[in-house]
């Protein structure tokens, strides 16, 4: 599937050499875009990342990841342990310099008209304190930018209330930081949002930290399964129900469609000095190819060289502008890289 619709680009497939070569002998016709990498061992979904930190050589997450390093491969996709993941690609791809914390940045269903929000973190780290709110807002937008198409992104700071007396002192921090920051960060910044905020058109790109972000995540995941369930019950429920959603069908599919988790599968690592994009590891060949199609789409903007312009020249502007030591001009944000 990714191959028809990215007819420039190569595969590295890591794992079983012997168990990769039967499945590849019934496609013939990409034999000659794809190399395989053979991995004795694999990372499982119950090794614990320090484990994998020092014990993961071998495996076909670690082969992956050091194929981004040694400059073989463009972008890393891996359908694995989350965990594992991030602590491999952060020892072995280090984080961009500016960085403190790596983000996981994931798409949100919205009403905006590309049909999602993008929100981060997504659970790399559960801490975040005002600096990395920051990053986060400027990681983000850049993402926005050359992932999703967004000529200048609107980024807002979840919080428990639109108020400005609302929230703890951290937030009110990193909110005057994003908001010093908006004219260098090429983004516009609309303050605080709340959790219904999450699929709304208000906001592009929604800055929280990673326990926030991932209980946010995995509540919606749980509550559109409860909605699917239900309406599947619904319409099951007597000969009647079951005429009116033949009548619905097309209707159905439309919502179906919108709503599929698939399309929007793939978290990306934002922070680190290559791009690595985590798949659901219950993905099936839809889920992993829509993780593919946005890992083609970074590495062709060249997303991590624009993303580390960005972070350096952002990040000293926007510290000395909450301190109060330096002045921007307005249009402090043209000509600077995506």
């Amino acid at each position: 599937m990714s191959a028809k619709a990215m007819p420039d680009a190569d595969f590295l497939l890591h794992g079983d050499e012997a168990e990769l070569t039967k499945l590849m002998a019934r496609h013939a016709d990409l034999a000659t875009r794809v190399t395989i990498r053979h991995a004795p061992r694999v990372v499982t979904m119950q090794d614990k990342p320090s484990q994998v930190m020092r014990h993961g050589a071998g495996t076909s997450m670690w082969g992956c990841i050091d194929c981004v390093r040694d400059g073989e491969a463009t972008v890393a996709v891996s359908c694995g342990n989350t965990g594992a993941l991030m602590a491999v690609a952060m020892i072995r791809l280090r984080k961009l310099a500016g960085v403190n914390r790596p983000a996981i940045a994931c798409l949100w269903p919205s009403r905006n008209p590309g049909g999602y929000n993008l929100m981060l973190d997504a659970g790399a780290d559960i801490k975040a304190d005002a600096e990395d709110l920051l990053q986060y807002a400027i990681m983000g937008a850049s993402y926005a930018r050359n992932g999703m198409g967004m000529s200048r992104p609107r980024v807002g700071l979840l919080n428990v209330g639109t108020e400005e007396h609302k929230g703890s002192a951290e937030l009110k921090a990193a909110s005057d930081r994003i908001a010093a920051s908006a004219a260098m960060g090429d983004y516009d910044y609309v303050g605080y949002v709340e959790g219904v905020d999450l699929p709304s058109n208000r906001v592009d790109v929604i800055v929280t930290d990673g326990f926030t972000g991932n209980v946010a995540l995995k509540t919606a995941e749980g509550t559109a399964r409860l909605i699917a369930d239900f309406l599947r019950e619904a319409f099951n429920a007597t000969i009647l129900s079951k005429f009116a959603a033949l009548l619905a069908m097309r209707a159905l599919n439309r919502l179906r469609q919108r709503m599929d988790p698939r399309r929007s599968n793939g978290g990306v690592f934002l922070g680190l000095n290559g791009i690595v994009v985590k798949s659901h590891g219950s993905s099936d060949a839809t889920g992993v190819a829509a993780a593919l199609d946005m890992a083609y789409k970074l590495a062709r903007s060249g997303f991590r060289e624009r993303l580390a312009a960005r972070v350096a020249s952002t990040l000293t502007s926007g510290q000395s502008a909450a301190a109060g030591a330096a002045h921007m001009p307005q249009d402090a944000g043209a000509g600077q890289p995506q």
